[in-house]
C-alpha cells in the first residue's frame, strides 16, 4: 500500500507541475492567463501518467545520465502520441499541432519536444523525484492518505465530467430533458449545467477543440481495418507464433526444447502478443510508409517495450524471466542492441509481407462466425492470463517461505507447484 500512497502523490505533484508548465507557456506566448487543464482542476494528468512510467519503469537507472535521457524521451513521446490520437479519436479535433516543428509525426510529436521530454524526464526522475518523496514523508500518514483519497474522489468527478462532456453527451441530454418525473428532469438540467461549463471551460483553453463527434460509417466487412475484433485476434495469433518462433529457436542454438510461454495454459506468449497487437494499433496508418521508417520506429517502440515489460514482471511478480547480461550493448539485463534491431526488421516484415495476408484472411470470416469467436478467444486468454497471474504470484510467496492460507493459494499449489512452474517458466529467477 505504502507505493500505491506515494505512487498516488507523486502523480498529482507531476499532474500539477505539468499543468503550471503548460499554463506558463501559454501565458508567454498569448499574454494572458490561459487555463490548459482539460479538467476544472489545475491537472495534466497526461503529464501525471508519464511522470509515473518514468519513475517505475527507469527509477534503476538513476545516475546513468544517458539513458535515463533516452528512457525518458522515448516513454514520454509514446504517451504523448497515445493521449494526442485518443482525443482526436474521441473530439474529433486536433488539441495539439507541432506540424511547424521539423521532423515531426502526425504533429502531435516531434524531434524537438521528445528531446525536451528526455530533458524535464531526466530532471524529474534523477533530482524532483527523492525531493518529493522527502516532503511526502514529511508529512504524517494518515492525513497523507486522507489528503489523497480525497483527492481522487474530486478527480473521479471531474473526469466523469469531462469524459461525458468529451464524448458529447452535452449534445445529448436536451433530447431527455421531457421526462415524467420531475426529480429526473431536475437532475439531466444539472447536469446539462455542469457539462456545458465544461465545455465552454475546454474550449476557452483549447479553441480549436470543437466537438464535432462525427461517427464513422460503419463497414460491412468483419474486423474491417484496425478494428477491436482484428486486434483481439491478432494478439492471439501473435501469442501463439511468438511462442512457437522462440521455442524453434531454442531449439536450433541450444540444441534443447524449452518452453517460452507466458501462460500456463497452452503455447502462448504474451509479451509477443501485446506487441503484435500494440505495433500493429499504432502503426497501422504508417504501413505505407518506407521500410527504414518503420525499421527505425520498431527499434525503439519494441526496445521500449520489451523493457517495459521486464521491469513490469519483475515488479509484479518478482521474478526475472528473461537475461541478456551476457551479450554485449544490453542495458540492465533487459534489452540488448541486437533484439532491439530484430524488433525492427519484426516490424518492417510484419507490415510488408505478413500483415496483409493475416488481415485478408480475418476479413474473410463472416461476422456472425467472427464476433462469438473473438468473444471467445478474449475470455479465454483473460481466463488464462489471470490464472497464469495467480499461479505465479503464490510462486512468489511460496519462494518466500509463506504457507498457503486461502482456498486459491492451496488451489495454486495443488495444480502450479515449483515443477510445474519450473517447467512452464524455466528461465524464471526469482529476485529480491
Amino acid at each position: 500500500m505504502l507505493l500505491f500512497y506515494s505512487s498516488v502523490f507523486l502523480f498529482f505533484c507531476f499532474s500539477f507541475s505539468g499543468w503550471l508548465l503548460e499554463t506558463a507557456a501559454a501565458a508567454v506566448r498569448t499574454h494572458r492567463y490561459v487555463d490548459r487543464s482539460v479538467l476544472f482542476g489545475p491537472l495534466c494528468i497526461v503529464y501525471g501518467v508519464g511522470g509515473l512510467m518514468m519513475v517505475h519503469l527507469l527509477g534503476e537507472l538513476r545516475g546513468n545520465w544517458l539513458f535515463l535521457f533516452l528512457g525518458c524521451a522515448i516513454y514520454a513521446t509514446v504517451v504523448e502520441w497515445v493521449a494526442g490520437h485518443l482525443l482526436e479519436a474521441i473530439t474529433h479535433t486536433r488539441w495539439w499541432d507541432y506540424s511547424n516543428h521539423r521532423w515531426n509525426l502526425d504533429g502531435y510529436v516531434s524531434l524537438s519536444t521528445s528531446l525536451l521530454w528526455g530533458l524535464m524526464g531526466l530532471a524529474v526522475v534523477q533530482w524532483g523525484t527523492p525531493l518529493l518523496m522527502f516532503v511526502y514523508r514529511l508529512v504524517p500518514s494518515l492525513v497523507m492518505h486522507i489528503t489523497l483519497w480525497v483527492l481522487l474522489g474530486v478527480l473521479a468527478v471531474d473526469a466523469l465530467g469531462t469524459i461525458l462532456t468529451l464524448t458529447g453527451m452535452v449534445h445529448k441530454l436536451p433530447r431527455i430533458e421531457a421526462l415524467d418525473s420531475r426529480l429526473a428532469a431536475v437532475a439531466v438540467r444539472l447536469g446539462e449545467w455542469i457539462l456545458l461549463r465544461t465545455e465552454r471551460r475546454i474550449v476557452k483553453a483549447h479553441p480549436q477543440a470543437t466537438f464535432s463527434h462525427v461517427k464513422a460509417p460503419k463497414s460491412e466487412t468483419f474486423a474491417a481495418g484496425c478494428s477491436f475484433y482484428k486486434l483481439v485476434l491478432l494478439f492471439f495469433i501473435g501469442s501463439l507464433l511468438g511462442d512457437l518462433t522462440e521455442t524453434l529457436f531454442c531449439r536450433v542454438t541450444a540444441g534443447v526444447w524449452m518452453s517460452r510461454s507466458s501462460l500456463v495454459w497452452g503455447p502462448f506468449s504474451i509479451v509477443w502478443g501485446g506487441a503484435l497487437a500494440l505495433a500493429t494499433w499504432m502503426l497501422y496508418r504508417y504501413k505505407d510508409r518506407p521500410s527504414s521508417f518503420l525499421f527505425a520506429v520498431g527499434t525503439f517502440l519494441g526496445g521500449a517495450y520489451e523493457y517495459l515489460c521486464s521491469v513490469a514482471s519483475e515488479k509484479v511478480f518478482g521474478t526475472v524471466f528473461w537475461d541478456y547480461s551476457h551479450l554485449p550493448f544490453n542495458l540492465g539485463g533487459r534489452i540488448n542492441l541486437l533484439y532491439c534491431f530484430f524488433w525492427g526488421f519484426a516490424a518492417v516484415a510484419w507490415f510488408k509481407v505478413c500483415y496483409p495476408h493475416f488481415s485478408a484472411w480475418i476479413e474473410c470470416i463472416p461476422s456472425r462466425i467472427g464476433k462469438p469467436v473473438t468473444w471467445a478467444v478474449l475470455v479465454f486468454m483473460i481466463c488464462n492470463m489471470v490464472m497464469s497471474g495467480g499461479a505465479l504470484l503464490r510462486y512468489d510467496t511460496r519462494t518466500l517461505g509463506l504457507p498457503a492460507t486461502s482456498g486459491w493459494e492451496v488451489y495454486m499449489d495443488t495444480h502450479y507447484g515449483d515443477d510445474v512452474i519450473a517447467r512452464i517458466y524455466p528461465n524464471a529467477i526469482r529476485v529480491d
